[in-house]
C-alpha cells in the first residue's frame, strides 16, 4: 500500500492532484486520490506537455469557426482538458455517489472583477460535466459570484485564497448561498471548497521579509501557511461552515506532516506525490497539533504580512484583492493565460524564424 492510500486511510484527509494531465491523474488515483485541481499555469503546463495535440485542436477550432479569435480558442482549449480530467475521475464520482471525484477548473483571470463575466463562465464549466467544480477567485466580486453560484446548485472552489479572513469570507459567503437554495426549497448537498494556498503564502511571507529588510530565523517563513490552515481550519469546525478548506502550492512536506488528520483536502502536484511516496515519512495526525508558540511569534511580531494572514480580522473584504500574495498569484494567472494565447498563435501562425523540428531519425538515436 502506497504512502498517500495510507495517509488517506488513517487519517480521513481526502488527496487531490494539483494537475490535469491525464498520466498524473492516472497515477495520482491509484494512490487513492478522489479529486483534482487545475488553474491557467497547469492548463499552460499541459498544453505544451501534449503539444502536437492541443496545437492540432486550435486548428480545428479556428478552421471550425474563423470569428474565434486566440484568447476564445484558448479558454476553449482549457474547457476540453478540463472536460478530460473530469472524465477520468468520472469513476470516482460514481463511485461515491457524487460525494467525490471532482476537478477544478478555473474561471478567465482576466474576469477576476467581472461578476457577469464570471457567473456566465462558472455556468459554462459546470455544464461540461456533474463532477466538474468552478474555481473562482476570492476577492469581492468573486464572493459574490460564489454566493450566487452555490444558490443555483454550482459546485465553486475559492482560490487565490491566501488568509483566514479570506477564508472566513468564502465560508460566510457559501451559508448564503446555501440558504437561499433551502429558502426556494432546494437541496444543500453540495461540496464548496475553499483553498489555501499555502505555499504561496510561504513565498509571500519571504519575499515580504526580503523587501523589508527584515531577518527572520532559518525555517521559520515556511510555517506561515501551516499556521493560517491550522487557525482557519479551527475557526471552519467553531462556526460549522460547510465548505471544506482545501490546501494547495506545495513548496515543502510540512502541509502533508503537519496537516493530516480532519476533514480537509490536499491537492498535491505529481512530482511531490512521487516524492512523499518514496519519504518514508510517517502518516501522523497532526492538524490538531499546534504550531510551536516560538514559531508564532516571531512570525507575528517580525512579519506584518504574516499578521494580516493569520489574523481573522487582519483583512477586511474589500482589502482581499490587495494582499500581496494575492497580486502576486493573479499576476502569475495572466502571464499564463497569455503564454496559452501564445500557443494558440504559434498553431495558427508559426513562426517563420523559428528553427524547423528537428528530423526524426535524428530523435530516435
Amino acid at each position: 500500500m502506497t504512502l498517500l492510500l495510507r495517509g488517506v486511510a488513517e487519517t480521513g484527509t481526502e488527496l487531490w492532484n494539483d494537475g490535469a494531465g491525464p498520466d498524473d491523474l492516472a497515477y495520482a488515483i491509484e494512490n487513492g486520490a478522489t479529486g483534482a485541481t487545475s488553474n491557467p499555469p497547469i492548463v499552460l503546463g499541459v498544453v505544451r506537455a501534449e503539444r502536437e495535440l492541443w496545437h492540432r485542436r486550435a486548428r480545428e477550432l479556428a478552421a471550425a469557426d474563423p470569428s474565434l479569435a486566440e484568447d476564445a480558442i484558448a479558454w476553449r482549449l482549457g474547457l476540453e482538458i478540463a472536460r478530460r480530467g473530469a472524465g477520468i475521475l468520472a469513476p470516482v464520482h460514481r463511485r461515491t455517489f457524487g460525494r467525490q471525484g471532482r476537478l477544478s477548473a478555473q474561471v478567465d483571470p482576466r474576469r477576476s472583477r467581472d461578476m457577469s463575466g464570471m457567473f456566465a463562465q462558472a455556468r459554462e464549466i459546470a455544464a461540461l460535466a456533474p463532477n466538474l467544480q468552478v474555481k473562482i477567485p476570492v476577492n469581492p466580486a468573486g464572493l459574490a459570484v460564489m454566493e450566487a453560484a452555490v444558490a443555483e446548485g454550482i459546485e465553486i472552489n475559492a482560490t487565490a485564497s491566501f488568509t483566514v479572513a479570506g477564508a472566513i469570507a468564502v465560508g460566510e459567503a457559501v451559508e448564503r448561498g446555501l440558504a437561499r437554495r433551502a429558502e426556494a426549497g432546494l437541496p444543500v448537498d453540495l461540496h464548496p471548497v475553499c483553498t489555501l494556498m499555502v505555499g504561496r503564502l510561504d513565498d509571500w511571507v519571504k519575499a515580504a521579509a526580503e523587501r523589508d529588510d527584515v531577518l527572520l530565523a532559518p525555517g521559520v517563513a515556511e510555517w506561515a501557511g501551516v499556521a493560517v490552515a491550522k487557525r482557519a481550519n479551527e475557526i471552519y469546525r467553531e462556526r460549522g461552515y460547510r465548505t471544506r478548506l482545501l490546501v494547495g502550492a506545495f513548496r515543502h512536506h510540512l502541509p502533508w506532516s503537519q496537516l493530516l488528520g480532519g476533514d480537509l483536502l490536499l491537492t498535491i502536484p505529481p512530482a511531490w506525490q512521487r516524492s512523499l511516496n518514496a519519504s518514508g515519512l510517517a502518516v501522523a495526525r497532526r492538524l490538531d497539533e499546534p504550531v510551536d508558540p516560538a514559531v508564532i511569534t516571531e512570525l507575528t511580531e517580525r512579519s506584518p504580512e504574516f499578521r494580516l494572514a493569520y489574523e481573522p480580522d487582519g483583512l477586511a473584504v474589500s482589502d482581499l484583492e490587495t494582499y500581496g500574495a494575492y497580486r502576486r498569484t493573479m499576476r502569475q494567472f495572466l502571464t499564463a493565460f497569455a503564454d496559452l494565447q501564445a500557443e494558440v498563435r504559434d498553431a495558427l501562425i508559426p513562426d517563420p524564424d523559428r528553427r524547423p523540428a528537428v528530423a526524426a531519425k535524428e530523435t530516435t538515436r
